[in-house]
């Protein structure tokens, strides 16, 4: 008998799926180093950006839990708290009672302001061996990728 391992070869799918993973996850966890100092998380952070993104006519709940990037089972115990943080505020609209438009207040922006520069520097320095046509290359195919799962 064969001292070789008789483990099948990995298809280059399977092989990129689990890369793309565990990458995803080694850039997730510097970001969350940087903004965890903050008191926020990586998620109420996220939720933080598409407020502000948004401007001041705000979101409701739904389109938030849509644009988020990782999906929170509890968006309301998360936006509460942001709220208790006193980083966004919650209005139930009059034109239709079942609609919660939530806004940043100025404490999320101020937040915000404090983060941009350190994560923009992580983000240059996580991608920083690459060149700008790789980079375009990359975004392009992630692009494709996440444009078909998403049909």
């Amino acid at each position: 008998m064969s001292s070789r391992s008789h483990h099948p070869v990995t298809p280059i799918e399977d092989a990129l799926f689990v890369t793309i993973l565990k990458t995803a996850d080694r850039l997730a966890q510097q970001a969350e180093q940087i903004i965890k100092p903050s008191g926020l998380t990586a998620t109420q952070y996220n939720v933080l950006r598409i407020l502000r993104g948004a401007g001041p006519e705000g979101l409701p709940c739904r389109v938030i839990g849509d644009r988020m990037i990782s999906r929170d089972p509890d968006m309301t115990r998360l936006l509460d708290r942001l709220e208790k943080q006193g980083c966004i505020t919650r209005e139930r609209q009059t034109d239709d009672r079942r609609v919660i438009k939530t806004r940043i207040t100025a404490e999320g922006l101020k937040q915000l302001k404090k983060l941009d520069q350190p994560v923009h520097e992580l983000h240059q320095s996580q991608f920083r061996h690459m060149s700008g046509a790789k980079l375009n290359q990359l975004a392009d195919l992630l692009d494709e990728l996440a444009k078909r799962e998403s049909d």
